[in-house]
């Protein structure tokens, strides 16, 4: 193809398409320095984390346009605010293991600044079925089949251990009033092996255990509780939020059972190394209770002695950057005057 139609080409392409190109040029040689070869499923799921990015950035600007000049950070959640290198980097990551932005529970883009660099650094957080697909791609000794229960005060339960007389694990469980189950005491996962019946695992959790487990900040727009109130962009007391404890509890349980199950190193890849580079991160407790806190509130801020590895920002040259953000900027501006009709915001 000619430069000239190159060009051309690339003033027709959506901003997803755009965004695609642009990863795709920012790794010439790729995580393992052997040149980039992106499916095109893996070329879907680029497009689908822009689309998702964008979405995100769109409704954290508008809350924070929404609050007071006091409470306002100055920095506004656009792309040209954003870490480029840190999210091309873990784009192509991600949708190598096959984790899509679109799909429920795979894996949601955070936006929170780093001080460091006074840039939006995007962390894509796995969810439950995100964290699944990525056990049985990379999993030792993965269960075939996992049963998730909670259990209320009116249930019946019992757990059937192994010992010397009884060689597979097991349960009783029946629920003994389906309207009126009681108070919700906690959950349980029960992991089977159809070939090898004798690994079957029961794992049960009490309220407290996964109370436990609960951010110390957790939203109760999730977990309920109490929140500040806020009437015309000023605090006005407290509001007590009812929150959704089952799926919590639920959650809870599917996060711990796929958290649990070892890697086999024998498929541990530059992708997966890059994923588990960025957990690694995330595993502090601070920044993991933050970023649990507002990932579906505010952007957050994190202190300049974070975990943040800059190691990443320092390889990208000024120019590079100023080429990524004018990319985006065009192409976003390109969208908005195609799609102007159908498109909610780009």
């Amino acid at each position: 193809m000619s430069t000239k139609n190159a060009v051309a080409t690339m003033k027709n392409a959506t901003p997803s398409e755009r965004f695609t190109q642009a990863v795709i040029k920012e790794f010439p040689t790729g995580l393992n320095s052997e040149a980039v070869e992106l499916t095109s499923f893996q070329r879907k799921l680029i497009q689908n984390y822009f689309i998702k990015v964008d979405s995100v950035l769109g409704e954290a600007e508008t809350k924070r346009l929404a609050k007071t000049e006091q409470y306002r950070d100055a920095l506004p959640l656009t792309w040209a605010n954003v870490n480029m290198h840190k999210l091309a980097l873990d784009v192509v990551a991600y949708s190598s293991i096959g984790l899509d932005p679109m799909q429920k529970n795979h894996i949601s883009p955070i936006p929170y600044k780093n001080n460091k660099t006074d840039k939006y650094d995007i962390n894509l957080m796995e969810g439950f079925n995100g964290l699944e697909l990525k056990a049985r791609k990379y999993g030792f000794d993965v269960p075939d089949q996992v049963i998730f229960e909670l259990k209320y005060s009116t249930d019946h339960f019992k757990s059937l251990k192994k010992n010397s007389e009884r060689k597979v694990e097991g349960y009783e469980f029946d629920i003994i009033n389906d309207f009126d189950r009681g108070e919700l005491e906690g959950g349980f996962y029960y992991q089977m092996y159809s070939d090898n019946p004798e690994k079957n695992k029961l794992v049960v959790m009490t309220r407290g255990q996964i109370e436990k487990r609960k951010p110390k900040y957790a939203s109760p727009e999730f977990w309920g509780g109490e929140k500040d109130k806020w009437v015309n962009g000023k605090k006005s007391g407290k509001e007590t939020i009812e929150g959704w404890e089952e799926e919590m509890f639920m959650k809870t349980l599917k996060r711990h059972c796929w958290d649990k199950v070892n890697i086999d190193s024998n498929k541990i890849d530059d992708f997966l190394s890059r994923t588990l580079e960025n957990e690694a991160q995330a595993n502090d407790r601070e920044i993991q209770e933050l970023i649990q806190t507002q990932a579906n509130g505010q952007e957050i801020t994190i202190d300049a002695d974070g975990v943040i590895q800059e190691d990443e920002t320092k390889s990208l040259t000024e120019s590079k950057d100023k080429e990524f953000e004018a990319l985006h900027n065009e192409a976003i501006e390109a969208e908005k005057e195609t799609t102007k009709a159908s498109s909610p915001g780009f």
